[in-house]
């Protein structure tokens, strides 16, 4: 760290967690990390992304190949509405979790103003009054029967990146892999954003911030065990009991 700020570069191996689709941005493997007791968080049980309601007839073959059993959407209701969710697919499951959270829009980012802090203060807004629809993605992902999993919300960055980072957390990842796998989101959002132009996507729907700052992970996750003591502190408050914690050790973990 130098100046407060954390640098945190992107290797090999980071990339080669993403999963390439054709009208998807921000899909990858949430596993590869090193965890508790030098194990290693599994490959192919946990997946991210932005919304998977695009997957087209380019894209189903090779996400069917991923065998994933459920799909956790983190979208408000209205953003299902508005866009659509998963397409179906045998053997699928489809939830739908809204962590309670205030829109963003009614307190923007001011450009100009340090993004970091105002990001890591939305995730604490969200981690506050969101404890419900936390608790509740992160029960699934413990529950080795649901797994396959993925977990996405629009661009994949922030609701996404709070259960992702918390899940990590738990299984003994290091913050700075986290706040590495979190920043990953910021090439991503870029071709989000090539997209979202280029398909005429300029009226009706505003981009959201798409940049993801190391700092704002770091921030956020060091404010959050200072409230609580620590991650899974925090996580005990939002209603995830210690079994289910065991639980994610146990089947995350190789």
């Amino acid at each position: 760290m130098a100046g407060g700020r954390y640098r945190v570069s992107v290797d090999a191996t980071e990339v080669g967690r993403r999963i390439p689709f054709s009208a998807m941005f921000n899909f990858r493997d949430v596993g590869g990390h090193s965890g508790h007791d030098g194990r290693t968080v599994r490959r192919g049980r946990l997946y991210r992304s932005d919304s998977l309601h695009r997957i087209d007839d380019t894209d189903r073959e090779a996400f069917a190949a991923l065998g994933i059993h459920t799909v956790i959407d983190l979208r408000r209701p209205y953003e299902v509405e508005r866009d659509g969710r998963v397409p179906h697919f045998d053997g699928l499951t489809w939830r739908n979790i809204h962590p309670e959270h205030a829109e963003w829009g009614e307190r923007p980012y001011r450009p100009g103003t340090d993004l970091a802090r105002y990001l890591a203060d939305r995730y604490a807004d969200l981690a506050e009054t969101g404890t419900v629809g936390i608790a509740e993605a992160v029960g699934l992902i413990a529950d080795s029967a649901n797994t396959p999993a993925v977990v996405h919300c629009v661009a994949g960055k922030d609701r996404t990146g709070i259960v992702c980072g918390l899940t990590l957390a738990v299984l003994g990842v290091g913050d700075d892999d986290i706040v590495a796998d979190y920043a990953l989101s910021t090439e991503a959002g870029e071709r989000y954003r090539a997209w979202f132009e280029a398909t005429g996507r300029k009226t009706g729907q505003i981009l959201p911030v798409l940049t993801c700052p190391a700092e704002a992970m770091t921030l956020f996750l060091a404010e959050l065990r200072e409230a609580h003591g620590s991650i899974e502190g925090y996580l005990h408050h939002a209603g995830v009991t210690e079994p289910q914690l065991a639980a994610l050790r146990t089947h995350l973990l190789t």
